[in-house]
């Protein structure tokens, strides 16, 4: 193999498949099916409407070639335009479905009523002839439809206005089991999101606003560098956690009133009782004031640091000096900054030390420590520690005669001169 040759990537185990051709799979079945749904419609509404005129006739005269021909190309016609108007719009709410219902039921029940009170008003002025009463049909069905159409329209267009008028705008998503998780600009850009998906740490499931994937499309064409590269990552990493396996994440169209994206995000996560995750210090602040609740990606960092006591012994590398020349100042892996007393002489080394004390600021967390010395490292080895108690419980055993008489000392034998009485 040559040396500059690319390395091949890895393959998934055969007969697995990849949540993208799960996904592939998903599509193609749900295509199948609204295919299916849509002949079957267009089949039974021409079969009904050729039953339901074949039905009323009252002889094979009336029911002529002319009358077929005309009722197949009518309701055909009919079904094609509903199936037409289906396919263009995919992405239905539930609030335009129920609007549209409301305002042609409204527009029924207004058009009855005026056409009861024409009729009234025709009876009250001597009644109408034949030729009179075809125009006035004729009026009221156009009236029906010019009223209809002005219900559906005045629904559309004023639901967000009349919410206690009309209810039907309030509905909200059922929220079962954990509740879904609400994701900004900031969440996105900062990216840690992902690698807490890939552990497995995260079983709630993701929504990310469309108005959010705007922002960071609005980033990344920005003229500033800084701005289009915070954009194009948080842009990347929502790709990323659409293919992790472990992640729940659906793109909500759901665009509530407000100014800004983060009233928006408050807004909604209040309307569907949802969480919003962010690292944004001033996003968190305005949600708590609304009383949603809030995750911050900042407070979970915090809280997985590594807590270190006084007397624990750390591997640390000195990078620079501290405020006295004996100390050295050295940073752990999340970046916890550690004062070293007596380590101005190892500037560059990597070395063993004793933590002594910490210290919470504003700032951050402080950790101080000393180097590391013989004592410290004899007691921080459990072999030692062994060695040393074996040889203090291992010592050797008098067995000898004890002493002889006459060779006591003088003053009494075994007994300290201090304590013997005075001669006499």
């Amino acid at each position: 193999m040559e040396p500059n040759a690319p390395t091949p990537e890895p393959q998934p185990p055969s007969g697995i498949p990849t949540p993208s051709e799960l996904a592939i799979t998903a599509s193609r079945s749900h295509r199948l099916l609204l295919l299916v749904v849509r002949l079957l419609f267009l089949v039974l509404l021409v079969s009904i409407s050729m039953l339901t005129i074949a039905g009323r006739a009252t002889g094979p005269q009336e029911f002529q070639l002319q009358t077929f021909l005309g009722v197949l190309l009518a309701s055909t016609a009919i079904g094609t335009i509903v199936i037409v108007l289906d396919a263009m719009t995919p992405n239905k709410r539930l609030s335009s479905v129920v609007g549209v219902y409301m305002g042609i039921c409204f527009g029924l029940i207004a058009a009855v009523a005026i056409s009861f009170l024409i009729d009234t008003v025709v009876n009250a002025m001597g009644g109408a002839d034949g030729k009179t009463s075809v125009y006035l049909g004729v009026s009221k069905a156009v009236l029906a439809l010019v009223i209809c159409y002005l219900s559906v329209s005045v629904v559309l267009t004023t639901k967000d206005d009349f919410r206690v008028v009309l209810p039907y705008v309030e509905f909200a998503r059922q929220v079962r089991g954990i509740r879904p998780m609400l994701l900004d600009t900031a969440t996105l850009v900062d990216g840690r999101i992902d690698s807490l998906g890939q552990a497995g740490f995260i079983d709630a499931p993701i929504l990310i606003p469309e108005f959010v994937l705007e922002e960071l499309q609005a980033l990344s064409d920005s003229l500033d560098r800084q701005k289009r590269l915070r954009g194009r990552r948080g842009l990347d990493i929502v790709a990323k956690m659409q293919q992790n396996a472990f992640l729940d994440v659906a793109i909500d169209s759901t665009r509530p009133p407000g100014v800004g994206v983060d009233a928006m995000l408050v807004e909604m996560a209040r309307e569907q009782d949802l969480r919003i995750l962010t690292s944004d210090l001033n996003l968190r602040k305005i949600a708590e004031i609304n009383g949603v609740t809030v995750l911050n990606m900042n407070d979970l960092a915090r809280s997985l640091r590594h807590a270190s006591i006084p007397g624990d012994t750390i591997e640390i590398e000195l990078v620079k000096t501290g405020e006295e020349p004996e100390q050295a100042v050295g940073y752990l892996p999340d970046g916890t900054m550690v004062v070293v007393q007596g380590g101005g002489q190892l500037l560059g080394k990597s070395v063993p030390v004793v933590v002594t004390n910490s210290l919470q600021t504003a700032a951050g967390r402080m950790i101080f420590a000393r180097l590391e010395s013989a004592e410290d490292s004899q007691e921080s080895n459990p072999a030692a520690k062994r060695t040393v108690a074996r040889a203090a419980t291992n010592q050797p055993k008098n067995t000898g005669p004890g002493p002889r008489a006459g060779s006591e000392p003088e003053g009494g034998r075994g007994r300290s001169p201090r304590r013997q009485p005075p001669r006499k």
